[in-house]
């Protein structure tokens, strides 16, 4: 349904939580095709763009702005729409909207300056459906607005969000007869499965800001004390009861169930308790307290010592008298709940030792492995402040089993993680209906291994830990469906980290769909994270470009809320980047590896032989390429892997074709294969000859130093902190970066940092204090601005140490391992709590997304092809597996159901809840319970 805003009458606004929310009035024809036709939504709400339903619009419609445009330039828009119409993409891109703007506008220059201008200047994409042209417009970050052009009548309607995808949808879907479906076929009802997610969290919270996104838990804070201060008495309830809850492996670790009943007998006992500890000196340790404490009603989980129990009960006090954000928060982050952690990896070469380099296998691997340390850092030291350090922390990270392991020992199914006292690597084989699978598979064909490996993967986790994880965090599409599988089974908290969503890096991937199917299996991999990313209790990012993009580019999670895949389904609400469920928590740098170059007592001066040959050395392919002749100038420093986004090849040719910028320093690039015969990627290969012809075509033998990849992290530390020494500085020049670990190590070395605008680096570094941002497609621009930096601190060389310091202030802000731990912890409390009282289980929409799972991802995993199992090892699945799976009832109900007598869910409306087994079906024979094969043996 098309809302015509000269019609204010029709239209009303509805005070929704925190956002106005403007719907159209009833009226007919405001039906659409859904999963499940039962739902009714109210009206106007159908097909709805996400912004457009949630976020009101207060500005002139943009019916009327072209209007006036017409009136002014009719000659010269349809110029424009008749060079629209005249190329050949099917999906008309930014860049095609501003170049014909700009032909135009060599004709009639005040062109641009019209509303018409405007409007294209905020279009993400269009699509010609002659004489139609529809346009999806962002005017601001996580905001849309779909609209069509007449291009024979000048005019212009808007559109639903519906409507638009089925004009993209036209593009590729062919009618019955092998003719084109139109339009109006694809609008039918129940003509297109169509999900979404937007009827199920209405009754939830939601921000209503741009600059909130990604800043979920600040909001949950403050909706959660806002509810207990106006439900008061009421309100606090749910809190005493989560207390009362809280144990571990049978015994309280906060309140006395037989002591404190109710919360009058709580804020009676925290009276007596608060007299009887400041009494004592603050460092009196718990042991000399238990016994009165218990007296007064409290378990041990309070605190180590006597001040850190009167600060967490004064915290308590201070919420039930008046609740406010930070309040909750300090408290929730004292209470003890979490433990034991599961943290999901399946695919690539998962190890500590040798996998770096193996496919599918980089900085996912390292991110986990440092991630880990600082997370069993961080359970240790907050165990110990609670009193708690009798309790052993766990952490298991979960991945693939790999019996052909290519000298890794991905065969191992336990692996110790160096540099932890309690985590370790635990690995389950993929199975198929021969055994199991002995060699290393994509990631983009692990689809048909992952239900079959979560159920093995349940047994083995729970006998590893001994009892149930407080917390599952899952990693990229396959790590966050298992994470979902494995939460749904056991009521666990789980938490997703995506580290890139493959649509956004293949454009036209969903659309497309079927052209990459055969490769990437995209169907399945998009479904799956749809999946993941709705069944998440809270989602983690490390920058906020990650989930709703810049002014100019779309976010990864953005590009989720609206999309289509047609001949499959069309997704009108697949994700609101404004739920509280976002958080962004930034990774750092391995600090016993990144330290700054000054820290003279832990430089590893040992290396400096090496590295000094490595830089200045004449070694020649397959090792490096040109020797440096200068040894006194400065160094640019780059390292990155050799394709086209990375955009080595940029930096070379920026650098090669500034004359200034090559009197001042010498270039080293580190990256890729420098002999060309040693390279199988085609996209590298095509940049090592671009490279080649680069040094050749601009002589930059003496000046430049290119080195092959360099995968010793431990020396790639020092050798930043060696280009520091030589007053140099580090560029990351990429097209594109979601994130930027070399930005973050390069920075906590003090390395002034240049980094690209586009993307991740762009909020890291703030431009002139910590660092400086480039635009790479300007390499002109940006090459001048490494120059006048290097030319100025040979005049002020206290301005490279100014910016080496900014840099370093930035990182110990922000980004380290240390505060990531400490917010991911505190993250993991806040959710746990806030899931107990507003059942944040979400009942329908994991009802939805069963169904979604049972009926159109197992269809999907079934297209993807079994792996040929050359050397399949042990019994099949098929058989022997489910003699593993067939439990007594009583047993595996028990697993269905919640065990944890920390976290026990509410059902709603009192009634019990069905046990779903992860094949969907809610009841079995007596006395035993089998868990069938993987989908494509059903």
């Amino acid at each position: 349904m098309v809302v015509d805003e000269d019609k204010v009458d029709n239209v009303h606004a509805m005070k929704q939580d925190d956002r106005v929310v403007f719907q159209a009035s009833q009226g007919a024809g405001n039906t659409g095709p859904h999963l499940s036709p039962s739902f009714k939504l109210p009206p106007g709400r159908i097909g709805m763009a996400p912004s457009l339903a949630a976020r009101p619009r207060f500005e002139r419609s943009w019916s009327s702005r072209m209007r006036d445009s017409v009136s002014s330039h009719r000659n010269d828009i349809l110029l424009v729409l008749h060079r629209l119409k005249g190329i050949k993409t099917p999906v008309l891109l930014q860049h095609d909207f501003q170049e014909a703007l700009k032909k135009a506008s060599e004709f009639t220059p005040e062109v641009l300056e019209s509303h018409f201008a405007k409007m294209l200047a905020v279009a993400q994409e269009g699509v010609v459906v002659d004489p139609i042209i529809a346009l999806a417009l962002r005017p601001r970050v996580a905001e849309w607005q779909y609209i069509k052009v007449n291009m024979d009548e000048l005019s212009l309607e808007e559109m639903s969000g519906t409507e638009y995808l089925t004009f993209k949808e036209r593009l590729v879907m062919g009618g019955s007869s092998g003719e084109h479906s139109t339009i109006d076929q694809l609008m039918e009802p129940y003509a297109v499965l169509e999900l979404d997610f937007e009827p199920f969290n209405r009754a939830f919270p939601k921000m209503n800001r741009a600059a909130s996104i990604g800043q979920g838990v600040q909001f949950m804070n403050k909706h959660l004390s806002s509810q207990i201060m106006s439900e008061r008495k009421v309100g606090m309830a749910p809190l005493f009861e989560f207390l009362r809850m809280h144990k571990y492996r049978g015994e309280s670790l906060m309140i006395n169930n037989g002591r404190i009943q109710s919360l009058d007998d709580l804020k009676s006992a925290l009276a007596s308790a608060e007299e009887l500890v400041s009494k004592e000196e603050p460092t009196t340790p718990v042991a000399e307290l238990s016994s009165r404490l218990l007296h007064c009603g409290f378990e041990k989980g309070w605190g180590c010592d006597a001040a850190t129990i009167l600060a967490s009960m004064r915290l308590l006090q201070d919420l039930i008298q008046a609740p406010d954000p930070d309040t909750l928060e300090k408290f929730l982050a004292r209470v003890p709940m979490v433990f034991n952690v599961v943290i999901v990896s399946p695919h690539g070469y998962f190890g500590q030792a040798n996998v770096l380099g193996m496919p599918d296998t980089g900085g996912q691997v390292v991110y986990i492995l440092d991630q880990v340390r600082a997370m069993e850092q961080e359970m240790l030291a907050r165990n110990k402040q609670q009193g708690l350090d009798f309790i052993t922390p766990q952490i298991v990270v979960l991945t693939r089993l790999i019996p052909d392991a290519k000298g890794t020992t991905c065969n191992q199914r336990i692996e110790r993680i160096s540099g932890t006292e309690h985590a370790r690597i635990l690995r389950v084989p993929f199975r198929d209906a021969r055994g199991i699978l002995p060699q290393w598979i994509s990631r983009f064909e692990v689809w048909p291994y992952l239900e079959e490996f979560t159920r093995e993967s349940a047994f083995e986790i729970k006998a590893e830990l001994g009892g149930q994880p407080d917390l599952i965090i899952g990693n990229y599409s396959d790590g966050n469906l298992v994470a979902s599988l494995l939460s749904h089974r056991m009521h666990v908290t789980q938490c997703n980290i995506a580290h890139a969503l493959e649509k956004t890096k293949y454009p036209d991937s969903d659309i497309y769909w079927q052209t990459f199917d055969d490769k990437y299996h995209f169907s399945a991999q998009f479904t799956a994270d749809l999946i993941a990313m709705n069944h998440a209790d809270f989602i983690i990012t490390s920058t906020y470009q990650e989930i709703a993009g810049q002014a100019s580019t779309v976010g990864q999670y953005e590009s989720h809320s609206a999309f289509t895949m047609p001949g499959l389904y069309r997704v009108v609400n697949g994700i609101d980047v404004y739920d509280p469920k976002f958080n962004i928590v930034s990774p750092g740098a391995d600090e016993d590896i990144y330290f700054p170059y000054f820290d003279q007592d832990r430089r590893l001066t040992s290396l400096h032989e090496d590295i000094e040959d490595l830089l200045y050395g004449t070694d020649e392919e397959p090792l490096a390429k040109c020797t440096i002749t200068d040894r006194n100038k400065p160094i640019v420093f780059s390292m990155a892997r050799l394709d086209r986004v990375k955009n080595l090849t940029g930096l070379v040719e920026w650098y090669a074709k500034n004359e200034r910028l090559r009197g001042l320093v010498n270039l080293v690039i580190v990256g890729g294969n420098v002999d060309v015969s040693q390279s199988k990627d085609n996209e590298e290969i095509e940049q090592i000859n671009k490279m080649h012809a680069l040094i050749k075509e601009h002589n930059l033998n003496g000046s430049l130093r290119w080195i092959c990849a360099q995968k010793n992290r431990v020396r790639n530390g020092e050798l930043y902190r060696y280009i520091a020494d030589t007053r140099g500085a580090f560029v990351q020049p990429a097209l594109y970066e979601a994130f930027g670990l070399t930005v973050i190590e390069a920075m906590t070395c003090g390395l002034p940092t240049f980094a690209t605008s586009k993307g991740g680096p762009g909020e890291i570094i703030k431009e002139g204090i910590s660092g400086f941002q480039i635009d790479p497609y300007n390499g002109t621009e940006a090459a001048d601005k490494l120059a006048d930096f290097f030319e100025r601190c040979a005049q002020e060389p206290k301005h490279w140490e100014e910016i080496s310091k900014g840099g370093l202030e930035r990182i110990y802000s922000r980004y380290t391992w240390k505060i990531y731990a400490e917010r991911l912890m505190t993250l993991s409390r806040v959710y746990s709590f806030w899931k107990y009282v507003s059942n944040l289980e979400r009942d329908e929409s994991r009802r939805y997304l069963e169904m979604f799972y049972i009926l159109k991802f197992r269809e999907l995993i079934r297209r993807v092809p079994l792996a040929r199992n050359e050397h399949p090892l042990g019994p099949s699945a098929s058989q022997s597996q489910l003699d593993l799976f067939a439990v007594d009832e009583s047993k595996e109900l028990n697993f269905s159901l919640p065990v944890s007598p920390r976290m026990p869910p509410r059902s709603p409306r009192g009634s019990p809840r069905s046990p779903l087994l992860i094949d969907g079906t809610t009841s079995s024979p007596p006395g035993k319970v089998f868990l069938p094969p993987i989908a494509h043996h059903m």
